[in-house]
Order: C-alpha cells, then sequence, then structure tokens
C-alpha cells in the first residue's frame, strides 16, 4: 500500500511541476507571448513556429490554446492562422516531453536550490518568478525519479504483473483510458512522461503505452473544449478545429501502431526513448499532414459554430471572458477593454444630456437615466472579474494596469452618477415647470459641455495609452475648466443684477450645473493622477514643484 501511495504522490508532483512552469512563465513573458503570437499570423508556417516556441516555454498546449483561442474570440485573428499555432503548439509540447525523458538526477536538486534562493530573496520581481519556473523545473525532474523508484517495488508485485497480463491490448480502450487520464491531470505533457515511465519499468506493454500516448493526445484536445465550453462561439473554434486534428490525426494512427512499434524497437534501444519518440513524431506528422487543411477546417468549425445572429446589448459585458483569467495578462486587457465599454456608455449619456436641455425631451431624459443602470452593472461585472485575477500571478507593470482599471470605473460610475441626478434636475426643475435659459446662459452651458466632451475622450485616450504628455494635458483641462466655472458663476451673478427673466426662473439649476459638470470634469480628470504617479511627475502636492517652476516660465 505504501508504494502505491508513493506512487500517487510522485504523479502528483509531476503535474504540480508542469503547473508551476506554466502558470510561472506566463507570469514571467505573459505579454511578451502574447506580442510574438501576434506578430506570428501572417502565414501559417511562422505561426505554426510561433506557437512551437511560446509552448515550448510554457510547456502546455492548453495555456497556448487558451492565448490563442482569446485572440480569435476577440476578432483579432482567424481561425485558420490560430490553428497553424496550436499544430505547432503541440510539436513544442512533444519537444518538452524529449527533453524531460533524458537523465536529469544531477539537475533536479540544482534547479530546485537555485530556485529556492531566487524566489524567497526576490519574491515580487522578475528574479523571484523567474525562481519559481525553476522551482518546477526541478520538481519535475524529481517527480521522474521517484515515479522510478515506486514502480520497482509494484513491479515486483504478482498481484500487478497479474493485472497487467490480463490488461486487453484494446487501442480504442487505451485511447479513452489516455484521454481521460490527461483531462483529469490537466497536462498531456505529464501523463505521456508517466507512461513512458511506466513502460520502462515493464508495467506496461509497449503496445498498450503507444495507445495511451495517442489518447494523452486526444485529451489534451478535450481539455481545451472543456474549460472554453462557456465561451461564446467565437471563442470555441479553436479548441474545437484543434480536436479534430488530434482525433483524426489518432485514429489514421491506429493502423500503424503495429508497424510503428517494430521500427522504434529496431532502432531505439530504450523503451522510454521510443514512447517519447513516439509522441514526437506523431506530432511533427500530424503538423506536416494538417498544415494545409487549416483553411478547410477553420471554414468547418465556422459553420458548426456560427456567431449569434442577434447583436450585442449595451446592457451586458461584451470582453469579460472568463477563459482568459487563467493567462493573468489576457485578463487583465479583457478588463480593460470592457472599461472602456463602460465609457462608452457614460458618454453617451453625457452627449444626451445637451439634447434633453435643448429640446425638453422626457423621453430622451429617461432612456438616459436607465442607462445609468447599465453603468452600475458593467462596474459591478469588471470588479468581480477583477477579484478573480489573482494578484499573485501579475508583473508589477500588470498589478499597476489592475489598479488603473479599478480607478477608471470608479470614476465612470460616479460621472454615471451623477449625470442622472442633472437629468432628473433638468426635468424637475425646467422641463415639468416650462422654463428656459437665457441665450447668453445656455451658451456658456453648451461650451462647458463641449469641453467636457473633450476632455473625456482625452480621458479615455489616456486610460488606454497611457502617455504622460496627455496625461499631463489632462490635468490641465482641470484647472481652466475650474477658472470657466468660476468665470460663467460671476456672469450668471451679473444678470439676475440686471434682472433678466430667464435667469431668474433657472438660477437656481443654472449654477447647480456647472457645479455638476465641473465634479464630472473632476473625475475625468482624475484618470491622469495614476498615470503621472507612476512617471513619477506627482508629488505630495500633485505636482512637483520643478514642473510648477516650468509651466510659470512659459507664462
Amino acid at each position: 500500500m505504501i508504494h502505491l501511495l508513493n506512487l500517487l504522490a510522485a504523479i502528483a508532483l509531476l503535474v504540480w511541476g508542469t503547473h508551476i512552469v506554466r502558470t510561472g512563465m506566463l507570469r514571467v513573458f505573459g505579454e511578451n507571448l502574447r506580442h510574438v503570437l501576434a506578430l506570428s499570423f501572417s502565414n501559417r508556417f511562422t505561426a505554426a513556429l510561433a506557437g512551437l516556441g511560446v509552448t515550448t516555454l510554457v510547456q502546455s498546449s492548453t495555456a497556448t490554446c487558451l492565448i490563442v483561442a482569446s485572440f480569435v474570440g476577440s476578432g483579432l485573428v482567424g481561425t485558420a492562422a490560430a490553428l497553424a499555432v496550436m499544430l505547432g503548439a503541440d510539436v513544442g509540447t512533444a519537444l518538452m516531453t524529449l527533453v524531460f525523458s533524458f537523465d536529469l538526477s544531477w539537475l533536479s536538486p540544482l534547479l530546485i536550490f537555485a530556485g529556492v534562493v531566487m524566489f524567497i530573496s526576490r519574491q515580487n520581481t522578475s528574479v523571484g518568478r523567474v525562481g519559481r519556473v525553476l522551482i518546477g523545473l526541478g520538481l519535475i525532474t524529481l517527480a521522474l525519479q521517484l515515479i522510478v523508484g515506486a514502480t520497482k517495488p509494484l513491479t515486483a508485485s504478482p498481484a500487478v504483473r497479474a493485472l497487467l497480463v490480463a490488461l486487453p491490448n484494446e487501442v480504442l480502450l487505451d485511447l479513452l483510458v489516455g484521454a481521460v487520464l490527461a483531462v483529469l491531470s490537466y497536462s498531456s505533457l505529464a501523463i505521456v512522461l508517466l507512461v513512458a515511465t511506466l513502460a520502462a519499468q515493464g508495467m506496461l506493454p509497449v503496445a498498450v503505452a503507444l495507445g495511451l500516448v495517442l489518447g494523452a493526445n486526444v485529451g489534451s484536445g478535450v481539455l481545451a473544449m472543456l474549460v472554453t465550453a462557456s465561451g461564446k462561439a467565437e471563442l470555441r473554434r479553436l479548441p474545437l478545429g484543434n480536436f479534430i486534428f488530434k482525433s483524426v490525426g489518432a485514429l489514421l494512427a491506429i493502423p500503424f501502431i503495429g508497424e510503428a512499434h517494430v521500427l522504434l524497437q529496431t532502432y531505439i534501444g530504450e523503451v522510454h526513448q521510443q514512447i517519447v519518440l513516439f509522441h514526437l513524431i506523431f506530432n511533427v506528422v500530424l503538423a506536416l499532414i494538417f498544415i494545409p487543411f487549416v483553411g478547410p477546417v477553420a471554414k468547418l468549425v465556422e459553420r458548426l459554430l456560427p456567431p449569434p445572429r442577434t447583436g450585442l446589448s449595451s446592457d451586458r459585458p461584451r470582453h469579460l471572458d472568463p477563459v482568459a483569467l487563467a493567462t493573468p495578462s489576457l485578463a487583465i486587457s479583457c478588463a480593460a477593454r470592457e472599461a472602456l465599454h463602460q465609457a462608452d456608455v457614460v458618454e453617451t449619456m453625457l452627449r444626451g444630456v445637451l439634447t434633453v436641455l435643448r429640446d425638453n425631451d422626457l423621453a430622451e431624459a429617461e432612456r438616459l437615466r436607465k442607462m445609468d443602470d447599465t453603468v452600475d452593472e458593467l462596474y459591478s461585472a469588471i470588479k468581480f472579474y477583477l477579484t478573480q485575477i489573482s494578484r499573485e500571478a501579475l508583473s508589477e507593470r500588470e498589478g499597476r494596469r489592475w489598479t488603473d482599471i479599478v480607478s477608471f470605473t470608479i470614476n465612470m460610475e460616479q460621472i454615471g452618477d451623477i449625470i442622472e441626478r442633472v437629468l432628473q434636475d433638468i426635468e424637475d426643475k425646467k422641463i415639468r415647470k416650462n422654463r428656459r435659459f437665457s441665450d447668453a446662459g445656455m451658451g456658456e452651458i453648451c461650451h462647458l459641455h463641449e469641453r467636457l466632451l473633450s476632455n473625456l475622450r482625452l480621458g479615455m485616450s489616456v486610460f488606454l495609452d497611457g502617455h504622460v504628455r496627455d496625461a499631463q494635458k489632462l490635468l490641465e483641462e482641470k484647472a481652466r475648466f475650474r477658472d470657466l466655472e468660476h468665470e460663467y458663476a460671476a456672469n450668471h451673478i451679473v444678470r439676475l443684477q440686471d434682472n433678466t427673466a430667464q435667469s431668474i426662473e433657472t438660477s437656481s439649476l443654472h449654477l447647480d450645473l456647472i457645479s455638476e459638470l465641473k465634479r464630472i470634469n473632476s473625475h475625468i480628470c482624475s484618470i491622469a493622477y495614476p498615470i503621472l504617479e507612476s512617471a513619477g511627475a506627482l508629488a505630495s502636492t500633485r505636482i512637483r514643484h520643478s514642473q510648477l517652476a516650468s509651466l510659470d516660465e512659459g507664462r
């Protein structure tokens, strides 16, 4: 019993090691991996090479599939190019299996020691994240040694030998078992290494092991489909196409397993190497055969998974992809896009205020006020989505972006609340009482409204691009807007002194309105603070004295 427990623990350590390496690589290279993949989609061959390279780093074709599937789901890349990436990604996983098949027992303690030192000494830096990856690599090599040690006593057991002899040599059954194991372990790499080790210890016949390897390949395709099952149709196309390739490839390989077994025994002496090389050859041949067919398969999955016919509703989150949560850099991008969607709704509300003010349109006012519920719902959805992203999994830059998104969505939600109150005041104090502003007063409000829309668009640009110069310009607009508010409030007092009838009737609304517009502008300008702070342009008094001096000189 103790030997079986040791084997299960070693298998668990192997799976955990591959998980640490995969997540660690995504933390270190997350944004760069996305950039490499995005640049590689010009043709199917460069796409396949990029998939191979990225998967060699993250050691998981499933992780690569999730990254590329998000591109497909966002419409940034076609399904055909993404399928080519996945063919290369499967070869990358097989190459890493070959690397780990060698005797790396000397490397395990070195990797674990170096990784722990790097991780503990500089945990929250890139060095610490690289140390985490080294720990994962060391655990993988250690787990393989433990599996070898745990299987030796089991192979000597008469009961185990009788069980292995009774195991039916049914390829389809082996394929099914291998697929189930890959799904349960979340790693085809771990299962192939396990199968190779058990075959080398004599616990599995080589023919059965080859069938399990084919099943592990199919299982990785099933796993990607399960992970993306809740996503939209565009997101599920890539996993489905990749599963079709793997399934058809496995079925085509079944008749050749016997010949492959003979050839491997002839040219490769060690059983362990036979299993691993079979896995690599299968994926290389799969890529060479199917890369010309990525176009037809892409058209097939697009027909099987057509986009929804109904248009996207503005009151629903569009970009919060739950699948992207497995890749922190992707999830941050999804949240940022949804925050811009929220800002678009706020801009629509703000733009409509002037229409209500000019035309006394009660129906439009009610429609715009209901849009504040949309802003609140989007805020709640974005906030919940961000809480699902592990802060530990984010780089320092991604952590700042996480904070920027939270701050941006809070400001947009508060702007929506202010606009709702403004619209209610216009209804109660102007439209229902049949009052109107003086021409001068209306002109001032229109001017403030125009400046406000311009600042909102600038704020959205600052949030999207993070340019320091634009952030400084936005912050300067805060002072200019405040000066305009004081000027227009003073002008209104002058009109009251001149006994202008319209100004007297709308005095309360006029002053409240320009005050509320100033508050909206303050929330918009708050978008600039995180950008300027991270650039070192802010001090305890908001603007550094050196910058104030330069501004005075400019005047």
